[in-house]
């Protein structure tokens, strides 16, 4: 009887070592694999092996939860069946030579709560299908070559707590939804063409830590909601455009005392308008 369970436990065993994903997803992964050159990566795979044992291949209950090929010289385009990996939650491709846009089927990734492609050569527009992965915590975009405007679509993403899309040429004004992200704590959008005005509104992002801004176009009067943000621990808004009077208190939040060019490309401080450090103190 002894050697009737050790049959059967030696068999489960060996079972849940070599279960496969689906075919679907098997073909996806071997689409990435291709799309990207992978016989030039540093860490191949062998497609004749489980896929269980592919590198940075994450698999829970047969299904891709994770892919993580972080600096492994992925060259080339994403394929669209990147979208059949419905079970994804971890998706990064951080440092990496990947050119091309950013599938519109990323959006069917409705597990998906991590998403870094950081330091590639990403071009073109963030897809609005971006919001329709409704589990994401974080996006990383951060060194690409990104144009287009900020996908309004992303300002629903309930969960989100990350959005760094900063060294890239993205134009256009800041979406208003995106002021009612209530649970993000890192906005860095910094090092793009950005235009338009910082809405008051900007007081509604109660969890945020981290604002950068710096170096775009964006002008206007720097809205003295900021100071409603009491979990803003770093805060850089310098080289925009930006105008009028600032309270003490965001002058010294802001890494760079709130330095702006004028319009003849000139660097000039803005100026305190007030000597309480609040400007809601003096308006009492």
């Amino acid at each position: 009887m002894k050697s009737i369970f050790t049959y059967v436990a030696v068999l489960l065993v060996s079972t849940s070592v070599f279960a496969e994903i689906s075919s679907t997803e098997k073909n996806a992964l071997i689409k990435l694999y291709k799309a990207t050159k992978g016989s030039q990566w540093t860490n191949k795979w062998d497609l004749k092996s489980p896929t269980a044992t592919w590198y940075g291949v994450e698999i829970k209950n047969d299904k891709v939860i994770g892919i993580k090929l972080m600096n492994n010289n992925l060259v080339g385009e994403l394929p669209t069946e990147i979208g059949d990996l419905t079970s994804l939650e971890v998706l990064n491709l951080f440092r990496n030579d990947i050119s091309g846009v950013l599938p519109t089927s990323i959006g069917s990734l409705k597990s998906l709560t991590k998403l870094n492609v950081a330091f590639n050569k990403i071009s073109g527009a963030l897809p609005e299908t971006l919001g329709s992965a409704t589990q994401l915590k974080s996006i990383e975009l951060h060194m690409n070559r990104l144009t287009g405007v900020l996908p309004t679509s992303i300002g629903s993403l309930t969960n989100l707590e990350t959005l760094s899309l900063f060294n890239n040429e993205i134009e256009g004004s800041i979406p208003s939804s995106y002021y009612q992200l209530k649970s993000l704590k890192v906005l860095l959008l910094n090092s793009n063409k950005l235009t338009g005005k910082l809405e008051k509104e900007v007081s509604n992002l109660s969890s945020l830590e981290t604002l950068s801004l710096f170096e775009n176009k964006m002008d206007g009067q720097v809205p003295f909601d900021l100071e409603k943000l009491h979990n803003l621990k770093e805060m850089n808004i310098s080289y925009n455009m930006f105008n009028g009077f600032v309270s003490r208190n965001l002058a010294k939040l802001d890494t760079l005392n709130m330095t702006m060019v004028n319009e003849q490309g000139v660097a000039t401080t803005l100026k305190v308008s007030i000597d309480k450090n609040s400007a809601f103190a003096a308006d009492e």
